[in-house]
């Protein structure tokens, strides 16, 4: 295991995941976070940290069953995204590699051949902790060359999956940006996020926070065997209900699409009924795209599920990582048009929402007829 490829050189980089934004299926692909401790000052091939640094763990518990981690102190935690990523923000905190949810199309999978680990099951089993990254996030912060620059948080892979629940990195980098009132966004597909409503609140009321969660389809048995290790898309959309309730708007990245599994007419209808049904404030359909690494593993996982399939993919995804523009165009007018039809619309990921401060009390007991949106 090769800990000393994990740099803040750009080609070993975090990089961002699947479910990461807009350009990931309508633009080239980016080349990626240069990695942690861009912009420190420190030499580019400078290790985040030595061998001798890790420390291997695993848990005795049946949510942890055959999940190693590997505990490291980054020597930094706030990435810097190259100009050329064309990403809708800058920086990012990614403080865990690899990915319980187990998603077979997540592109993050490539990441972790830098660290000579599996892309297949070791992405899903071998989790890289970056134990730290509360404390060093906060003394990033402190530093007089930070300028208080947006962060993006979820981009790389799921800061609210399985391990945060043994973990609890996220209550600590939270409690330092609302702190610091710096601005930031969140994507997920865990549900553990409500552990942390209390924070999202206060830091709202300081500070633009963005939240989005990633719900790509409702069809139960595609749910089952393309993300086993995620939760339940109901329950994502119970995390959006939650959020909203709080004042917190939530948008839904309706992500991946997968081609002829789950873009059939009725599919989309129910997918973006549900997500308005719990309150989202904006829906972005996103396609699947299968870059190297995912790609391996997702059509793998295709030929054993759906052989019948496979040589459709094949000419779909001829090309290269995305499918054809006139297929991603058909998804996007489709959800849109369905989003317009249920009273919700989609939303630049730049624009974060904010929590008004509390109107004052009204002067009489008059019901108020609320908007859905």
């Amino acid at each position: 295991m090769r800990w000393d490829n994990l740099t803040a050189n750009p080609a070993d980089s975090d990089r961002p995941a699947d479910h990461a934004g807009p350009r990931d299926r309508a633009a080239p692909a980016a080349p990626g976070d240069p990695g942690e401790g861009a912009g420190t000052g420190r030499p580019a091939d400078a290790a985040l940290f030595g061998a001798d640094a890790v420390t291997t763990r695993t848990f005795d518990t049946p949510e942890f069953a055959g999940i190693t981690f590997h505990e490291i102190r980054a020597r930094s935690i706030i990435n810097r995204v190259p100009g050329a990523s064309r990403m809708p923000f800058e920086w990012t905190v990614n403080p865990y590699r690899g990915c319980t949810h187990a998603c077979v199309y997540c592109f993050a999978r490539k990441t972790h051949s830098y660290l000579d680990l599996d892309t297949g099951l070791g992405f899903d089993s071998q989790i890289v902790v970056k134990v730290n990254a509360p404390e060093l996030l906060r003394r990033q912060l402190a530093s007089r060359r930070w300028q208080g620059e947006h962060i993006a948080m979820g981009t790389n892979v799921d800061c609210y999956q399985r391990a945060e629940g043994r973990y609890r990195l996220m209550p600590g980098i939270l409690s330092a940006l609302r702190d610091y009132a710096n601005p930031f966004s969140i994507l997920t597909k865990g549900t553990l996020i409500l552990r942390n409503l209390d924070l999202l609140v206060q830091a709202a009321e300081v500070t633009d926070v963005g939240v989005s969660v990633s719900v790509g389809f409702t069809d139960p048995e595609l749910w089952r065997t393309v993300e086993p290790g995620a939760p339940a898309p109901e329950r994502r959309l119970d995390v959006v209900r939650t959020l909203g309730e709080h004042g917190i708007g939530c948008g839904v990245l309706m992500a991946p699409v997968i081609p002829f599994l789950g873009d059939h007419p009725d599919q989309l209808r129910a997918t973006v009924r549900a997500i308005a049904a719990a309150g989202a404030t904006s829906v972005t359909p996103l396609t699947l795209h299968l870059r190297p690494g995912a790609r391996e593993w997702f059509m793998a996982w295709l030929t054993h599920h759906h052989p019948h399939l496979v040589r459709r993919y094949e000419r779909l995804y001829a090309d290269g990582a995305y499918a054809p523009k006139w297929y991603q165009r058909r998804i996007t007018r489709q959800v849109h048009d369905l989003a317009q039809e249920y009273g919700i619309g989609p939303t630049h990921r730049t624009s974060h929402r904010r929590i008004p401060p509390s109107p004052p009390a009204p002067a009489s007991p008059e019901p108020v007829q609320l908007s859905l949106i």
